[in-house]
C-alpha cells in the first residue's frame, strides 16, 4: 500500500550499491562554517534549497547531502544550530532507499507527494523549532531565487510563530573556495570535459549534424559518471564565416569541409562542474582562421592565464585581457568567471570585475573559468577559448588537461 511503501526504510535493497563521496570530516567542515554563518546572520534554522537546474546545480541541499535532485523546483536541508539535520526528497520508496545510500544526512524522508513544508514542519514542532527565527537561502545565487511561493506561504501558516528571514547569498561565500576533496572533484569534472570535446573532434566530418556532436559529447561524459551541465555547438563556413559563438541549440545543420565548430562545454562530476570551449576546423584551417588563432586568441588567452595565481588580483586578469583590443581584436565582453557548482561570481570583463570584496584578490581554493572569446575586427567570427582551473597554495592547475592547439577534424 502507498503509506508503507512511502514510509519503507532499512530495506536490502541496492545492498552493494557505491557512490563517489566526500569524507565525514568534509561535511563536518561544511557544517561547521555553515551554523558560523547562520549564528552571524541571526537565524536559529535554516532551510538549504537546491534545485536541477543550471544556475542552482543543487545549491545548498546537495552541498550539506551530496544528493543530486531531478525531480522539482526545489528540496530541502533544514540545518539547526544545534542537532541532527533533516533532508526531504521528493520521491519514496525505492527512489528514497537509494538515495539513503548516498546522502550525508541520516534523517532522509519523503515529501510524501510534495508536501515538503508540511513534513518540515512536523520535524520543527517535534524539536520545539517552530517559534524560531528560520532563514531560507536562495536555491539559486546567480539570479536571487528562493523557493516556491506556495512553501513560504505553507510555512507561514505551519508556523505562525516563527519568525522567517529571506537570506541573500548565504552559500556562495562558504563554498567559492573549494578544500582539496572539492578540488579532487572538480579535477575529475576536468577529465570528462576534455573527453567530451576530444569526442566532438573525433566524430566531426561533413554529413554529421551539430546535435550528433553533441551527442557524442554527451556520450563521453555519462560513460565515466559525469552530469550533462551543457553542450553548446555550432558551426560556421571558414571561408565566409558569420558567427561569433558556439550554438546553445545545438541543431540539425549538416556540417561541411572547411566548417569551423565552436564550442563550450560544461561537465559536472557529482555536484561539481568543469568548462571548456575550444575551436575544431573541420579539415585544414584557413590562412586567416590560423593567423587569427596563433597571432591573437591563443597570446591573449596566456597572458591571462598567466596572471592567474594567489595574491594577484582580478583586475590583473582584466587588465591581461586588454590584448585583444589593443591588437585590433574585439572580443565577447565577458573574459572569466568563478564557478562555485556552476557559473557563478566573480565576473571580469574588457572594462569591469564584478566580485565580492572576498573575491578580489585570488586565493588558493578558488575555482575560476578563463574563457576570451576574441572576435574580428569585421565581427564575422568569434573564437571561444576557454578552460577552467583550480587555483592552489602555488600557482592554479589547468584542470581541463590538454594541448593549447587549434583542433582539427581529420
Amino acid at each position: 500500500n502507498r503509506e508503507i511503501y512511502t514510509n519503507i526504510y532499512d530495506t536490502p535493497w541496492f545492498e552493494g550499491c557505491t557512490y563517489p563521496k566526500f569524507s565525514d570530516e568534509e561535511y563536518e567542515r561544511r557544517y561547521k562554517i555553515t551554523r558560523e554563518k547562520m549564528s552571524r546572520v541571526g537565524v536559529d534554522v535554516l532551510l538549504a534549497p537546491g534545485g536541477p537546474h543550471h544556475w542552482s546545480y543543487g545549491g545548498g541541499m546537495m552541498w550539506l547531502s551530496g544528493h543530486w535532485n531531478w525531480h522539482c523546483m526545489v528540496e530541502y536541508v533544514v540545518v539547526p544550530m544545534q542537532g541532527e539535520t533533516l533532508q526531504v526528497y521528493s520521491q519514496a520508496g525505492a527512489h528514497l532507499e537509494a538515495s539513503r545510500r548516498l546522502s550525508y544526512v541520516k534523517d532522509l524522508r519523503s515529501s510524501r507527494g510534495g508536501q515538503f513544508i508540511k513534513v518540515i514542519s512536523e520535524w520543527l514542532h517535534e524539536r520545539g523549532l517552530e517559534k524560531s527565527k528560520i532563514g531560507i537561502a536562495e536555491s539559486d545565487w546567480q539570479f536571487h531565487e528562493y523557493v516556491p511561493i506556495n512553501h513560504l506561504e505553507q510555512l507561514e501558516a505551519f508556523c505562525p510563530d516563527a519568525t522567517i528571514e529571506l537570506l541573500p547569498d548565504f552559500f556562495h561565500e562558504l563554498v567559492y573556495l573549494k578544500s582539496l576533496e572539492e578540488q579532487e572533484f572538480v579535477a575529475k569534472a576536468g577529465k570528462l570535459v576534455v573527453d567530451a570535446i576530444y569526442a566532438i573532434r573525433d566524430r566531426a566530418r561533413p554529413g554529421i549534424m551539430e546535435f550528433q556532436l553533441a551527442a557524442s559529447a554527451a556520450k563521453a561524459i555519462l560513460d565515466g559518471d559525469g552530469q550533462l551541465d551543457f553542450l553548446i555547438v555550432g558551426s560556421t563556413p571558414m571561408d565566409h564565416p558569420a558567427q561569433l559563438f558556439g550554438n546553445p541549440r545545438p541543431s540539425w545543420k549538416e556540417l561541411k569541409e572547411g566548417d569551423i565548430i565552436l564550442t563550450e562545454l560544461a561537465a559536472g562530476y557529482h555536484g561539481y562542474s568543469a568548462q571548456l570551449g575550444m575551436p575544431i576546423c573541420v579539415g585544414k584551417p584557413t590562412d586567416r582562421v590560423r593567423k587569427f588563432f596563433d597571432n591573437i586568441v591563443l597570446p591573449g588567452y596566456l597572458k591571462m592565464a598567466e596572471k592567474i595565481k594567489p595574491g594577484n588580483t582580478l583586475e590583473d586578469v582584466r587588465k591581461a585581457g586588454l590584448f585583444f583590443r589593443e591588437n585590433g581584436a574585439q572580443s565577447r565582453p565577458l573574459h572569466l568567471h568563478g564557478i562555485d557548482f556552476v557559473s557563478n561570481s566573480p565576473h571580469i570583463g574588457k572594462d569591469h570585475v564584478r566580485a565580492f570584496p572576498y573575491e578580489e584578490e585570488i586565493k588558493p581554493g578558488a575555482c575560476l573559468m578563463l574563457e576570451p572569446c576574441p572576435i574580428t575586427a569585421e565581427g564575422d567570427l568569434g573564437m571561444f577559448y576557454g578552460h577552467t582551473f583550480n587555483v592552489t597554495e602555488d600557482g592554479a592547475v589547468r584542470v581541463t588537461d590538454l594541448k593549447d592547439e587549434l583542433l582539427i577534424a581529420t
